[in-house]
């Protein structure tokens, strides 16, 4: 169970940093920005990320697939709020929190909606908060930037009397890299991310004294100036007391809605991995900069 929190943590972390910002002159909202470029002083940037990862095989520490497991469903809610507030747009701090519901024993997915927290099957509640700050460390790179944050989880034990994985309990340092490159065509964008974390600070966490390296690669083509199609790869290792990797494969879009509004949709498949869960998560975002 421990085990399958990570890939959620991975793909909300993940994917919610692949949101796109404000409008500038020189084209939309969805062209213009993406995670590397910072706000400026007095923007207010509000993510609201949906994600619902749900399996029924998971891989072993040699990385064979067990198929016809009971279906377990996690679902998370993440919420980036950001504003900008430096003079030159170097600065921007933040907060971010994600409320969780998960159920177990072959539920169906979608119970997951009514969080009924049913005694040995469901748990749901606030599970942790963090700080961030997101800045450009190098002067003459633009759309290079860094976003660091620490995570503090709000919840007593990663698991209920009846075995019910809920998050971990171990602090998070994390820290993501964003870099992107627009194509002479203006057409086509390539977007890279690495997260990595540290966690630590609790004995008992399936996570606790673990390192993190998660890159990721994005490649979207717009078809208008309000509208973006995207494919992406994914990849996750884990080391320290508790090893694990996967990786997945995806693809998703976005819609301008308003100047302020953008929607996102994407689907994801963990292809591979050892020590993990191997699903599928269905992600719906919204998210307004004003």
């Amino acid at each position: 169970m421990k085990k399958i929190i990570a890939l959620l943590v991975f793909t909300t972390i993940t994917l919610t940093g692949f949101s796109q910002e404000d409008q500038e002159s020189s084209g939309s909202v969805i062209q213009t920005y993406t995670p590397s470029k910072l706000l400026k002083k007095g923007q207010w940037d509000i993510k609201w990320f949906n994600n619902l990862y749900t399996q029924t095989k998971a891989a072993d520490k040699e990385g064979n697939v067990i198929k016809d497991l009971d279906r377990q469903t996690f679902f998370t809610s993440s919420f980036d709020i950001f504003t900008g507030i430096s003079e030159n747009s170097k600065l921007n701090i933040g907060l971010l929190f994600d409320i969780r519901s998960n159920v177990l024993g072959d539920r169906n997915a979608l119970d997951v909606f009514s969080f009924d927290g049913e005694r040995g099957t469901a748990r749901s509640g606030l599970a942790s908060i963090a700080p961030a700050i997101k800045f450009n460390p190098l002067k003459n790179v633009s759309n290079f930037t860094i976003q660091s944050a620490f995570h503090i989880p709000l919840l007593g034990d990663e698991s209920d009397a009846q075995g019910v994985f809920f998050d971990q309990t171990a602090y998070t340092f994390q820290n993501r890299f964003f870099y992107d490159y627009t194509l002479p065509s203006g057409n086509w964008q390539l977007f890279t991310e690495l997260n990595t974390e540290y966690n630590f600070g609790e004995e008992d966490s399936f996570a606790d004294e673990t390192f993190v390296l998660s890159p990721g690669v994005f490649m979207s083509y717009f078809p208008s100036s309000k509208s973006t199609i995207l494919g992406f790869v994914q990849h996750l290792h884990r080391f320290g007391d508790f090893k694990q990797d996967f990786t997945a494969i995806g693809f998703g879009g976005k819609y301008q809605l308003t100047k302020v509004l953008n929607l996102e949709l994407l689907y994801s498949s963990f292809v591979r991995g050892n020590d993990t869960g191997l699903g599928n998560s269905f992600n719906i975002g919204l998210r307004a900069l004003f």
